[in-house]
């Protein structure tokens, strides 16, 4: 059975790490639950900042990167000079998308934030900076969620075999 959960959890972070780049899964809470497997294995101890203390630390990042994930490409927006339509654009464009697929939860604030900068009455250049702060915004949650997964996996390791 140990062997089954130790598996199970590796599975899992792989899992993880995929779904961190493919919007359709949520990448770091499957990796987290991974991890979380450990805690019925043999191969962990309960010592003082061991296991159950990054335990807790990356259940703390996991959320927190997967709210993020949904904030950051509006944010992005308004950063590359997007206004109010084209925060809202990012976000509708963004929920939109969810029921797209990937392809939509990827381009779907692009869109968005461009199509509510045009409606705004910016110019199309004006617009595309919008937009192009959106898909820059996704980059970077992506690239959060990563480095989050590629955490879990490093306790995940150290944890299994040290």
């Amino acid at each position: 059975m140990d062997i089954f959960l130790a598996i199970a959890g590796i599975l899992l972070i792989i899992v993880g790490l995929f779904g961190s780049a493919l919007p359709v899964l949520p990448g770091p809470p499957l990796a987290w639950a991974g991890y979380l497997l450990l805690k019925w294995t043999p191969y962990i101890d309960d010592r003082p900042g061991g296991y159950n203390t990054s335990l807790w630390i990356l259940l703390f990042f996991a959320v927190l990167v997967t709210i993020l994930d949904y904030v950051v490409p509006v944010l992005g927006t308004k950063k590359w000079g997007g206004s109010k339509a084209g925060m809202w654009g990012a976000t509708i464009g963004l929920i939109i998308g969810l029921f797209l697929g990937p392809i939509g939860i990827i381009f779907g604030p692009f869109f968005g934030a461009f199509l509510g900068e045009l409606i705004s009455g910016k110019k199309q250049k004006e617009a595309l900076r919008a937009g192009w702060g959106s898909f820059l915004g996704f980059l970077l949650g992506v690239g959060m969620k990563l480095m989050v997964c590629a955490a879990i996996l490093f306790f995940y390791v150290y944890h299994l075999f040290f």
